[in-house]
């Protein structure tokens, strides 16, 4: 039998893919870098070998599946080939193993993490389902009928799926080291849809979504009364958020989820849309929504001290908007504080001014050094040139971050896709200290 050897397995994807096939008993190794990502804690947890990079790694019987970021002159891709060893990039392999099941493809230039999340937390409480999220988080089930996954438009990589569904989130200009514009975005989307083989759930107060040619059905959802699926009375409080779903303007059900803001309303109308169109029970869709405890990354919160912490995945302006909208709803009393991190110099350039316009929502701003991707010129943008944009905004480093200690009772986030938890976790071991808590 052979051992799938994963090259970069902390990636989120390849790490979510070595435990679905883990989980199926296929037996796993594989190696990246010896920095600690937040991703590896599953794989240790599951007993999969991580190996640091090293061409002996390479051997005779191996099936090597090559994450993305890694070049076929990689010194373990390279050994693989003088061997004559099988080496498959992710996304062709995952998109040949998603022909074994009922496959659902979450995409979108925002809230595909955690549509990911919440439909496979959905569906699972119905038919068996294996699911690969974006957050590292992968689960595989023997006897599974569905597969859930998070199909990345980057490079366009998720063309090389044909997925039975697609949940369309959002089209949005990102990725600027890549695309375009947002045209050259809509192009990758537009065909991708024409890959879908039974329906696509879309959000129809997308401007662009709007516009998706296809050759299957297509469902929109939205606040917008054109919508097939309709939110509308929406209320908040300390539960989460409750709405009512209507079907083509015809009352469905109630909702509640434990989370805030518009953008995850909606990508819950997505995950009630897609499992009304599969037949899935309302009852186990209303129990499941609100059961659901969100995904790794994705507003994750916890108390230190006075103040509320917040983790988040934020780095896109759009995003940033999204994040600051929850927290009002959820903490309308409380001083906002973003420590935000911007990853890669290609997008804080492409996205000065609009990072600036978000920011600004906050009641007081920290910006931390540009994230930037080894494979960038970085010229000569530095964290400064979105500071002078921002009235009041103060730089803050790893080293020292007893600034953010002045702001009491506030709820603090961190934001980025970088490595912006390192300033988290030395604000947290400071709070620890101030306050005398011991681990």
């Amino acid at each position: 039998m052979t051992v799938y050897h994963f090259v970069g397995i902390k990636g989120s994807g390849m790490s979510a893919l070595a435990q679905i096939l883990h989980d199926m008993k296929v037996e796993v190794q594989g190696s990246d870098v010896e920095k600690y990502f937040f991703t590896q804690k599953n794989l240790e947890e599951s007993g999969i070998t991580i190996l640091p990079f090293n061409a002996d790694n390479i051997k005779e019987g191996l099936t090597v599946i090559a994450g993305n970021a890694f070049s076929d002159n990689h010194e373990e891709i390279e050994r693989a080939k003088e061997l004559g060893l099988p080496v498959i990039r992710y996304h062709k392999f995952l998109g040949e193993f998603m022909k074994k099941f009922t496959s659902v493809a979450v995409t979108g230039a925002h809230g595909k993490t955690s549509t990911t999340g919440l439909l496979a937390h959905v569906i699972s409480g119905d038919k068996p389902t294996s699911f690969l999220i974006g957050d590292g988080t992968g689960k595989g089930t023997e006897d599974s009928q569905y597969f859930v996954f998070e199909a990345c438009e980057y490079r366009r990589h998720f063309l090389s799926y044909h997925p039975d569904y697609a949940i369309m989130t959002n089209i949005d200009f990102d990725h600027p080291d890549y695309f375009a514009d947002v045209e050259d975005v809509f192009s990758a989307f537009q065909e991708m849809a024409l890959q879908v083989n039974k329906g696509i759930i879309a959000c129809g107060d997308d401007e662009h979504l709007q516009s998706i040619q296809t050759k299957v059905p297509v469902v929109f959802y939205g606040f917008g009364e054109e919508n097939d699926f309709q939110a509308r009375n929406i209320t908040v409080d300390e539960n989460g958020t409750t709405f009512d779903v209507f079907v083509r303007n015809t009352f469905y059900a109630s909702f509640t989820i434990s989370t805030y803001g518009k953008h995850n309303v909606l990508n819950a109308l997505g995950v009630i849309a897609l499992c009304h169109y599969e037949n899935i029970d309302t009852a186990v869709v209303q129990e499941r929504l609100r059961t659901h405890k969100g995904v790794k990354r994705r507003f994750t919160e916890k108390v230190k001290g006075s103040q509320v912490i917040i983790d988040d995945y934020a780095h896109h302006p759009t995003e940033i908007n999204a994040t600051i909208d929850s927290a009002r709803q959820k903490y309308p009393n409380r001083e906002i504080v973003f420590v935000f991190q911007p990853h890669t110099f290609t997008r804080t350039q492409a996205f000065l001014t609009d990072f600036a316009d978000s920011l600004r929502k906050a009641d007081k701003v920290y910006l931390c050094d540009i994230f930037g991707s080894a494979r960038e010129n970085h010229g000569k943008l530095s964290i400064a040139n979105l500071q002078e944009k921002i009235e009041g905004a103060d730089t803050i480093t790893a080293e020292d971050t007893s600034a953010l200690l002045h702001h009491k009772d506030a709820v603090v986030i961190f934001m980025g896709a970088g490595d912006v938890q390192k300033y988290q976790e030395a604000y947290e071991q400071l709070v620890d200290e101030k306050t005398g808590v011991t681990e």
